[in-house]
């Protein structure tokens, strides 16, 4: 298949592929077209953004026959063959007898590429081993000057996932406040998120229209795109006090305030309430995941706010309120915030 002819067919899946590159292109074309086609007839869309329970399961089903299958000792020997110099050649050979690839992405309607990344996070024995010491810090800075953003190979000097060291390499490459933000640290973020936007925007119009065309005019913003995903690690580069969570979760706190025009929307009464009505909305979907939420049409239910704020209180909710919500599957948290929560917070109220 030519790559104009990949990109053609792969768009009814993927609306944004003409973004990615040719050489990805050509990859998905290969591994995920008939796949995607496959899922069409069976009615089920393919899906991004975060893997629910349910994927997670299908990965390690597929992950432990693939095992069985080839007698290979562990997911690590098959996720991170790097790792075993002495048996690569031996993995690499029975990765490709028994179609590795297609055996992963069963019955997940996703990119392989995503659901490789994911299973590689899900059983990487360097990942979730605890905080950061001084000492692991410092040497962190060491590797960084040496080797630049070669995270994977920082990864396999520290014995942490690839991940992990370039999130905390984020928050300490300077130095980071993690007290109350100053009017200029917030001026600061301010000016970082329009950047951004307003260079987006340009670049989309420059797509659009020709040179003639262009309106000479000042460019408005609407309320969707300061909602929308930004280049968080950009953004914490200009404010340079705070690190990319931090500037994200101002920005929201922010967005929050001038939508609601400076109310306190979670205080008091009012506050008692929306947590009632998202509860409430919640329990009403009836749906097995969080990623099946229309997160952006619930943030009308509980007032004029951004949905990552109403994502950013139902997390507070379940952690506060749930126990052991760790073990509970997203649908028996709502049970248990509707069948225990929601008589307390009603009372309350």
């Amino acid at each position: 298949m030519d790559l104009d002819t990949a990109k053609q067919e792969l768009e009814e899946f993927i609306p944004h592929v003409r973004n990615i590159s040719d050489s990805s292109i050509k990859k998905m074309a290969g591994r995920d077209l008939v796949r995607f086609k496959q899922f069409k007839k069976q009615g089920i869309a393919v899906k991004f953004g975060r893997f629910s329970q349910k994927e997670n399961t299908q990965i390690r089903k597929n992950i432990e026959e693939f095992l069985s299958i080839t007698g290979i000792d562990s997911a690590e020997k098959l996720l991170f063959t790097s790792r075993y110099p002495e048996d690569k050649e031996t993995i690499n050979r029975l990765k490709a007898e028994h179609l590795f690839c297609e055996k992963l992405s069963e019955g997940i309607p996703r990119p392989w590429r995503l659901i490789y990344y994911r299973a590689r996070k899900m059983f990487d024995s360097n990942n979730y081993k605890g905080r950061y010491t001084q000492e692991e810090k410092e040497k962190l800075k060491k590797y960084h000057a040496l080797h630049g953003n070669d995270w994977k190979k920082i990864s396999e000097m520290m014995s942490r996932s690839n991940l992990s060291v370039a999130m905390k390499y984020s928050e300490i490459k300077s130095a980071i406040n993690y007290g109350p933000w100053s009017k200029e640290e917030i001026q600061k973020l301010m000016n970082a998120v329009e950047e951004v936007i307003r260079k987006r925007m340009e670049m989309e119009d420059a797509n659009s229209l020709s040179s003639s065309e262009k309106p000479d005019r000042d460019i408005l913003i609407d309320r969707e795109i300061l909602c929308q995903k930004l280049p968080w690690t950009e953004i914490e580069a200009k404010v340079g006090t705070r690190y990319w969570r931090q500037c994200k979760q101002k920005w929201t706190t922010i967005l929050t305030k001038k939508m609601n025009k400076g109310q306190q929307l979670y205080k008091g009464t009012k506050g008692l309430q929306a947590k009632i009505n998202l509860i409430k909305r919640l329990y009403e979907m009836r749906v097995e995941d969080a990623n099946e939420v229309n997160w952006e049409e619930l943030s009308k239910t509980i007032g004029d706010v951004p949905r990552t704020y109403v994502q950013a209180k139902f997390y507070k909710l379940k952690v506060s309120c749930v126990p052991f919500w760790q073990k509970k599957t997203f649908s028996e948290i709502v049970d248990y915030l509707f069948e225990e929560k929601l008589p307390e917070l009603e009372e309350t109220l």
